[in-house]
């Protein structure tokens, strides 16, 4: 039987929610190991003041193996 615990990260990017996702397992990878999966909790984005999105930003939720 495999241990699984999960942890709440955030994270931004000005490119899409895609890549706020990839920033946030890349960065979590530097101190977690054994990561078996990513939830996208949450996603939102700022607007500047031209009316155009100017970072997208995610609340995920990252599953890893306790060995």
């Amino acid at each position: 039987m495999a241990v699984l615990k999960v942890i709440e990260v955030l994270a931004n990017s000005n490119k899409s929610w895609e890549d706020a996702t990839r920033k946030a397992v890349k960065h979590a990878s530097k101190s977690v190991k054994n990561i078996r999966s990513v939830y996208v909790n949450e996603q939102n984005a700022t607007v500047d003041d031209e009316g155009e999105v100017d970072e997208f930003r995610v609340n995920v939720k990252i599953t890893f193996e306790v060995k």
